[in-house]
Order: C-alpha cells, then structure tokens, then sequence
C-alpha cells in the first residue's frame, strides 16, 4: 500500500484527521438513465501532516475529471452575491482601483464577481478551468480564459503583458492539488506592487463548529492561518492582513503581497488571529487527532434524530444540493428512506439524482406541492436565507432542521 505524502512538504502522512469511509465525487449528479449503472467511490479519508498540520486528501481523480464540466455556478446565493459586491466596493476604495487596474480572479466561475468590477470599468480577467461554467460569464461579457492555474498559465500571461494589479481566488485554494505549483504561479502574475486576495473555509471554525461535511474530494486541503502562512512565505509572498468572514460557515480572507516590498504594512489583525489559532491548539497535533470521534457522535445523533422523526410517520425533505449534503449524506447513510426528495434553485441540478444516495433533485416549488413535516437544510451556511425563501412551510407547521454543528429545529 502507498503511503501518501504531504502536497507542501512531501512528507508521509501517518495521522488521520477524519475517516468519512467511501464516497462518490460530491458533484458527480446522475441521470435517471445512470441510476443502475455502478458508480466510482473513493476514499474520503483526511490526513494531517505532522510537520505542517496541513489537513489533505489523497488525490484518486485528476481535476481535468472533477472541473471539466462542473454542477456549481456561484450566482445562485443572493448572500453570496451580495458578499462578493461588497468585497469589489472594499478593494476599490482601500487600495484605489480604477479604470488602468488589472483584476485577474482564479476560478472565476460564471463571472459572478467580476461582474462588479466590469460594471465599475475596471478590465477584468477570468481564469476558469470548467469550460460550461466559463461560457456563462463569456455570456456576460467577462474575458474568461478556459484554464487550470499554475506556472505554466502564469508564465503565458505574462509573456502576453498581463499581470494583476489584484489578484483573487475565492474558495479556490483548497481545490488544488498542487499547491506549490498554484502559489508559485501566483508570484509570478502578481505585479511588483501588486495584492492578493484568497478566500477559503477557515479550519479553526471546522474544528470547533464539526463541520465535516465541508470535506469532499474537491476539496484537497484544509487550511489554517499559521499553514497557510507558511505555504506563501516559502514562495517569496508575505501576508500582511487577513479578515474572519462568516461565509460558508467561518472563513478567511487573506491578504498578500511580495515579500521583496514592505507596504502595506502588516495588521495588527494577522497577530491576534495567530494568537487565538495557538490558544486552540491548532499548532498542536493532538488537537487534530480528537476530531474523528467527535464526527462519528454527530453521525449517531443525527441518525438516531432522524429515525425517531420517521418512526412518528413524520416526512422530511431536503433544500438544496451542495458538494457539503452529498459528504454528509453519503457518510451517514441517509438515502430515500429518509429524504423523499431535495430541492435546488440551480436549473442545472434539477431532475438530476445526488451521486450515492440516488435523491432526486427538483425546483423548490415541490416543497409547496407536498407539504412536508420537516425541511432538512443541506447548505446550512446560508440557513438564514433558505428559511426566508420558504417561509411558507409555516402554514402547515413545517419546521427546519439544521443538521451541523449539531442537529438544531427551528
């Protein structure tokens, strides 16, 4: 058996993070004509890497196979939109973008950020691998290049004479497997004065809110700040801010720039947030070895919930179908003899089936034609607007279920 190794330093991994046994691909959605057809399943096993506390997956799909034509299209959360506008007025304001800037965003997506800037005219540029994603921001007139990133593509861009006042990547960063070959690539576009940004789930509040079902093979590494800090310093970038968000259930954004240049000066923020990274223990390997248990009691406690409610006669649907409900359900067991159907407001996924489960995915007017008891919310990290969106379920006293950190009933 291979012993897999660290994606930083390259050296083996022996601890395990979390064991969710075996699993599809969490955005590998089937047609009705698959259903009987097998499907792959792989291991969704995370280490943690001894001499960086770096949380990873094992690679067993290349992302030409995951990317290529992906079910997720930004532009379907309002919050997320309206996350992303107010990002685009914060950069344009604090480091005074304007029509003479260069934005390149990795993951670009369907232009769902860029878009702001374009509005703004200010030139933008998409890199996305995922060429029906692509299409859709082409479509809204956002030059999109259909690429992975790294070295290579950063080495082309700059014999072309692009390189990015701003740099972005949204939820990128745990999406790749080579993370050397990334954060170098980004070096290299990045102009001489120029800033980064990164967005990605913050493995702190992973930890202490139990969000397990935030790994899926996608997902290839799991950041803290004191890692990730290490990552960019060993390719000549410094970071010398970062922000706590609460998108997707605790984030950070972090900001960067060449380590050759001493402005911006760094904030205070980037010392406090160490600070309480070490209070929690994340610079101690045994903080990491207690996780897997913690998982395994949230899955007896969600399933004993769910069994109790069934055994009342009592049905329950699912809102939603994120790369987040495939890991929590597949992990679980919970097929259709729990969940009658979920809903999604992405046309892209209705009438299709979640990969292993095999739950059908309609439009969300299905919840109103059937009136269940409970509404089993899948992206949990935006319960907030799901339960404004389908108030409705009120009128026949229909109640939420929010199944992490910990089964709650709203």
């Amino acid at each position: 058996m291979t012993v897999p190794k660290c994606r930083f330093s390259g050296n083996p991994l022996k601890h395990t993070f979390v064991n969710l046994g075996m699993s599809p691909l969490s955005n590998a959605f089937l047609r009705e004509d698959q259903l009987n057809q097998a499907e792959k399943f792989y291991p969704l096993h995370a280490y943690v890497s001894e001499d960086n506390l770096l949380v990873q997956l094992e690679q067993f799909e290349s992302p030409d196979k995951i990317f290529s034509d992906y079910a997720y299209f930004s532009s379907y959360s309002d919050s997320w939109l309206q996350h992303v506008n107010a990002y685009t007025e914060l950069m344009i304001t604090r480091f005074g973008l304007n029509k003479t800037s260069q934005v390149i965003e990795l993951a670009s997506n369907d232009g769902y950020l860029l878009q702001y800037f374009h509005d703004k005219e200010i030139p933008v540029l998409g890199i996305e691998p995922a060429d029906n994603v692509a299409k859709v921001a082409q479509a809204k007139g956002i030059p999109t290049l259909v690429k992975f990133f790294g070295v290579k593509t950063a080495q082309e861009l700059v014999q072309e004479g692009k390189q990015a006042d701003l740099l972005v990547g949204n939820n990128v960063l745990a999406h790749v497997p080579d993370i050397n070959d990334f954060v170098a690539g980004m070096k290299i576009v990045l102009k001489p004065d120029g800033i980064l940004t990164m967005e990605f789930p913050h493995l702190l509040q992973l930890i202490q809110q139990n969000q397990f079902d935030t790994i899926y093979h996608e997902h290839f590494s799991y950041f803290s700040f004191l890692t990730v800090e290490k990552i960019f310093a060993a390719h000549g970038l410094t970071l010398f801010d970062v922000e706590e968000l609460p998108t997707h259930g605790g984030s950070l954004r972090i900001y960067g720039r060449h380590d050759s240049v001493s402005q911006p000066l760094s904030s205070e923020r980037v010392t406090a947030l160490k600070t309480k990274e070490i209070k929690a223990g994340l610079d101690r390997l045994d903080t990491y070895l207690q996780f897997n248990q913690n998982v395994q009691e949230t899955k007896r406690k969600l399933l004993s919930f769910l069994i109790n409610i069934k055994n009342q006669g009592k049905s329950i649907v699912g809102y939603g179908a994120p790369a987040k409900g495939n890991t929590l359900l597949n992990y679980c067991g919970i097929r259709t003899d729990f969940l009658d159907y979920t809903v999604d407001r992405s046309p892209h996924k209705q009438g299709l089936f979640l990969p292993g489960t095999h739950i059908p995915i309609y439009h969300p007017d299905k919840i109103q034609e059937t009136q269940p008891d409970y509404v089993l919310i899948l992206p949990w990290n935006i319960k907030e607007e799901i339960m404004a969106q389908i108030a409705y379920i009120r009128e026949w006293r229909g109640k939420f279920i929010v199944p992490i950190p910990e089964v709650k009933i709203y």
